[in-house]
Formats: structure tokens, sequence, C-alpha cells
């Protein structure tokens, strides 16, 4: 999931990516129980990333050159998981005609490359303009295996052969990452996707750092998740993490585990 302010301030820990989606971004996904909790932050996502927000990081997650030298190390590293997953995809050489949920899919960063590879894609974002911006991406590249809609992270359902939530948790409240990833695995019927800003004593520190220089765009907060939180979550839902990496650029740090059903 994502502000240039992180960036500048060294924090672009993670998930920031246009995954708006942080929260289910969307087409972002959620839980059978209220997180009232998180409501200021789904908020304030849901508000950034339909104004402000939007115009940032489309211009990151496109090919302009309006990018400072931040945003493009973000492009970067956001591509490096982007193209990782994809990789580990086409290994296995059996996504055409499955299902994938696309959580938090931000402009189809990873979505619109899954569809063109024959997948059927139902890819959701917490933000209309970024669902609707990957919809027309979709659109004017003659894709029509693919649905982009709008809907926070608790309110995806249905069953896929394939759940994809990447570069979203760093919105996510701390306390309620465990629930999120719960609901992941629910509509996934072979496997899970999920990146996440990793919580280590260095990255902290910079998030720290970060939080000395605000800046006007960083406009909605940042969480750094547990890795052993997450993959107890997976475990407890019957998954098991089969494949991992880690990507870091000097401003994007991104954990990603691939779980399958076990």
């Amino acid at each position: 999931m994502k502000f240039s302010a992180y960036a500048a301030a060294t924090l672009a820990v993670a998930t920031l990516a246009p995954s708006t989606s942080a929260f289910a971004p969307a087409p972002a996904a959620r839980f059978a129980t209220p997180l009232s909790s998180s409501v200021d932050d789904k908020t304030e996502v849901r508000e950034y990333f339909n104004n402000e927000g939007f115009n940032r990081w489309n211009k990151i997650y496109s090919e302009s050159d309006e990018v400072n030298n931040v945003q493009l190390d973000i492009r970067n590293g956001h591509d490096q998981t982007i193209q990782k997953i994809l990789n580990w995809v086409e290994a296995d050489g059996d996504i055409e005609g499955k299902s994938v949920c696309d959580c938090g899919c931000g402009v189809g960063s990873l979505a619109i490359p899954l569809a063109q590879m024959g997948a059927k894609i139902s890819a959701s974002d917490i933000s209309d303009a970024m669902a609707s911006e990957a919809a027309a991406r979709a659109k004017s590249m003659g894709i029509n295996n693919a649905k982009f809609y709008t809907s926070d992270l608790e309110s995806v359902t249905g069953k896929y052969n394939t759940v994809t939530c990447v570069d979203v948790a760093i919105h996510y409240p701390t306390d309620k990452m465990a629930e999120m990833v719960g609901h992941l695995c629910s509509l996934a019927e072979d496997r899970v996707l999920i990146s996440f800003a990793p919580k280590t004593w260095y990255y902290e520190l910079l998030k720290k750092i970060g939080e000395l220089f605000p800046g006007p765009s960083k406009t909605t907060r940042a969480y750094l998740h547990e890795e052993s939180v997450v993959r107890e979550a997976l475990s407890k839902a019957g998954f098991e993490v089969a494949r991992e990496e880690m990507t870091g650029t000097n401003f994007y740090f991104s954990r990603l585990l691939e779980a399958k059903r076990v």
C-alpha cells in the first residue's frame, strides 16, 4: 500500500502501494466481526486515495516521468514484488482459467498481468478512483476477463483459487492483522499471496525517523507487522508458507509470503 511522505522520510516501508488499498483496497476485503477500531484509518485511506493520493500514486504506478527519485525508487520496489509473484505463477504454469481475487488492487499492477496470463480476475479497492483507473487500464488493453469494483477488505466475499493482497497491510491496524489474514484465507480455496512491511528494529527505526518529517502528503497511518503474527494466522486458517521473498530498496521494504492450503 504509499505516501511520498513516507518515502521522503525513509519509511517507504513496503506496502506503499497504490494499493491504496490498504484496507481492502481495493478491492480490498474484510470480515464478519466489525472492526470498529479501524474506522478512522479506513476513512483516511479511502479519502486520501480518492483525492490527492490517487493523483500521486497513479503517476508512481505508471510510466509517467513526473516522479521524483524517491517515488521512482518506490515504483521499482513495488514492480519487483509484482514480478516475483508473476514469476512464481509462470513457473507453476497453471493459472489459466483459475479464479483470482486481488484485494487492494490499486491501479491493477498485479490483476492486469494475471488476467493477461488467463486468470479470471475479481479485483477490488477501497478507493473508487483506483478501482476505476484499473478498470480503464484493463479495458484499454482489451482485457475482458477481469472485474474491478470498489470495496473494503471486510466486504469481499466468495471463493477463489488464489487470493492476493499486495502492499496493503501498511494501512492495516496491528491489532487487526491476524483477522485480516484469516479473512483472506477464508476466501481462498488453494493459496494466499500477501505482502507486508515487516516489523524489525531497523524498519521501526526508519518509521520513527519518518514520523519526524511528516510532510503535507502523509495523511494516513503506516503499520509494520510482526512476521510471526502473519505466519501464525495463516497456519491457524489451515495454510502453510510454501514460498517467500523479501524486497528492499532505499525506500521500499516488503515481505512476500505465498501460503497454500494443507
